[in-house]
C-alpha cells in the first residue's frame, strides 16, 4: 500500500477523459475539496481522444434509459457549455439514409418523438438537395437539425482548465488500484504510491470503471472493450456539412461520414468487441471495410484523401449506462459509450449534483464558468494577428504549416499541462495536418524540451516508451 496523504478530501473523481473532467469542472460549483485523478499523462487520453465527435441528437437511445435522458439533456446543453469554456462547436445536423425500405426510419421517429427530438423523413431527392454528394441509391432520409458536432478531447482539456482556475487538483500518471471504505468512514483512494482519503469518489474510469466498481462494491460488473476504427481525410475532401449516418444496428450507430469542427472529414467507426483493453489497432481488413460501407453513402470518397488511420476503445456495460451512488458516497459512471460524448453535459450536472447533495455541500459563489482557448492564429484576422505579436514575437514563427500554428500557441499548449507530441497536437493541432506532422516534429521538439526543461532526447510522442529521438553509441560510449 502506498503512502497515506493526511488531507481528506470532498470528492476523488477518478478518470480525466470527457465524463470525469465534466463531473469535475461541475464540481467546482459547489464548495469544497476535489481532486481528479488520471492514470495517463495527460487528460482525455482513453476513449475521449478517438472519438466520432458527434453530440447526437438524442432519436436512437431507447426510451425510458438512462442514454435517452442524458442524451437529450446533454445535447441542450453542449452549445453554452462549449462557449463558457471556448470549445468549438457546430450544429451541422444530421441525415440518417435508408435504401429502399424507410421502415427503420420511421421507428427511429418514433423514437425520437418519445425522447422530445424533433425529426423529419424526407425523400432521397431532397436530402441529396441538402448533401449533394450522397448516394443515387439513398430513397429517403430522417433529418435530424439539432446534430452537432464538438471536439471530444478539446472539450475535456477545456473542462480540467476550469477545473483546476477554480481550485481543482488534478494529477496524473497516477493510476487507480482500488478503492475500499474505511474504518473511519471514508473512502480510501489505493493508487501504485498514494492513498487518498475522501468522503465520495465518482467512479468515470473508462474501460476500467469495472474494476473500480468491483473493487468498491459488492455487487459486480462487467464491461467490454469495443474498439472503432477511423479514418480521418484531409480537409480538401470537403465532402458534406451534415454528419450522415446508415441505419443503426445492434452494435451501434454504424458507420458515418462526418465533418469535425476543423474541417476534416471523419469516417468509421467499425464495432469490434475485443478481449484486451489496451488494444488500439488499426487492421487493414477493417478500414478497408469501413471505406467500403462509407461509400454506400457518399460514393465520391477517395482513398487518396485518407491522412491518417485510428481507433478508439469504447466501455460497453449492458444496455443501458450505470449511473448513480452504488455504494454509501460512491457513484458510477460505468458502460459510457455512444451516446455518452453528447451526455457528458449533463451527467456531469447529474453526477456533480447527486455528489453535492449527499455531502450537503453548499454554494461555491466565486466559481467562474468562463475559460478562455489558447489564441488561435489560423483563425484571427490579420489585425488579431498582428496584436498577439507586437505582444508576443513568438506568434509569428510559424511551425506547422498544414494547420498555421505558431510557436507561442505551441508554447501555450505545453504551459497549460501538454508534456508530449500528441498533447501539444490536441490543444493547438500541431501536427495535424496533412503531413501528419512530417515537416513540424523537429522544431516541436525542441518547443516542448525547451518548455518542459528536459533533454530533447525524452521528448515522447504519447508518454510511455515513445521517444522519437535515440541516441547511437558510435563506439566511443556515446
Amino acid at each position: 500500500m502506498g503512502n497515506e496523504c493526511s488531507k481528506i478530501y470532498d470528492c476523488v473523481i477518478v478518470g480525466g477523459g470527457v465524463i470525469g473532467a465534466f463531473v469535475a469542472r461541475e464540481l467546482m460549483r459547489y464548495s469544497g475539496g476535489f481532486l481528479l485523478l488520471e492514470a495517463g499523462n495527460d487528460v482525455s487520453v482513453g476513449t475521449t481522444k478517438a472519438n466520432s465527435g458527434i453530440v447526437h441528437a438524442g432519436f436512437d437511445a431507447a426510451p425510458n434509459t438512462r442514454k435517452a435522458k442524458y442524451n437529450v439533456l446533454g445535447s441542450r446543453l453542449m452549445e453554452r457549455k462549449c462557449r463558457e469554456l471556448d470549445v468549438p462547436y457546430k450544429r451541422n445536423g444530421a441525415l440518417v439514409l435508408a435504401f429502399g425500405n424507410d421502415g427503420d426510419l420511421r421507428k427511429l421517429r418514433a423514437r425520437g418523438m418519445t425522447n422530445g427530438v424533433d425529426t423529419e423523413i424526407i425523400s432521397g431527392d431532397v436530402a441529396r438537395a441538402l448533401e449533394p454528394r450522397l448516394s443515387e441509391k439513398a430513397t429517403s432520409a430522417l433529418f435530424a437539425p439539432s446534430s452537432a458536432i464538438v471536439s471530444p478531447y478539446e472539450l475535456a482539456i477545456a473542462c480540467c482548465e476550469n477545473f483546476i482556475d477554480n481550485g481543482g487538483e488534478l494529477k496524473t500518471d497516477t493510476r487507480v488500484k482500488t478503492v475500499k471504505r474505511g474504518a473511519r468512514g471514508f473512502w480510501y483512494v489505493e493508487t501504485e504510491h498514494d492513498v487518498f482519503l475522501t468522503r465520495s469518489v465518482v467512479n468515470a474510469a473508462g474501460l476500467y470503471s469495472d474494476d473500480i466498481h468491483n473493487s468498491a462494491c459488492a455487487d459486480k460488473l462487467k464491461t467490454t472493450a469495443r474498439r472503432g476504427q477511423y479514418m480521418l481525410l484531409d480537409k480538401a475532401a470537403l465532402p458534406i456539412e451534415r454528419t450522415v449516418f446508415q441505419t443503426p444496428t445492434a452494435l451501434g450507430k454504424g458507420v458515418l461520414v462526418a465533418p469535425t469542427c476543423h474541417g476534416n472529414t471523419v469516417i468509421g467507426p467499425s464495432a469490434e468487441d475485443v478481449a484486451d483493453r489496451s488494444d488500439a489497432a488499426t487492421t487493414a481488413d477493417v478500414l478497408d471495410a469501413v471505406f467500403e460501407r462509407a461509400r454506400l453513402s457518399v460514393p465520391t470518397l477517395s482513398k487518396r484523401d485518407i491522412i491518417t488511420q485510428f481507433s478508439g476503445l469504447r466501455a460497453v456495460c449492458g444496455d443501458d449506462f450505470v449511473l448513480g451512488e452504488s455504494a454509501d458516497g460512491f457513484f458510477d459512471a460505468v458502460g459510457i459509450c455512444s451516446p455518452g460524448l453528447a451526455s457528458s453535459p449533463a451527467i456531469g450536472e447529474y453526477l456533480a449534483g447527486a455528489v453535492a447533495q449527499k455531502l450537503g455541500l453548499g454554494e461555491n459563489k466565486k466559481f467562474e464558468p468562463r475559460r478562455e482557448g489558447i489564441f488561435r492564429f489560423a483563425e484571427a484576422t490579420d489585425e488579431e494577428r498582428a496584436r498577439m505579436i507586437e505582444r508576443d514575437p513568438s506568434y509569428g514563427r510559424i511551425v506547422c504549416r498544414c494547420e498555421t500554428v505558431t510557436e507561442g500557441e505551441i508554447a501555450e499548449a505545453v504551459r497549460r499541462g501538454a508534456v508530449d507530441l500528441d498533447g501539444v497536437k490536441r490543444r493547438v493541432r500541431a501536427g495535424m495536418g496533412r503531413c501528419q506532422a512530417g515537416f513540424c516534429t523537429p522544431n516541436l521538439i525542441k518547443i516542448i524540451a525547451r518548455e518542459l526543461g528536459i533533454s530533447p532526447n525524452f521528448v515522447t510522442k504519447n508518454g510511455g516508451g515513445s521517444t522519437v529521438l535515440w541516441q547511437v553509441d558510435n563506439g566511443g560510449g556515446k
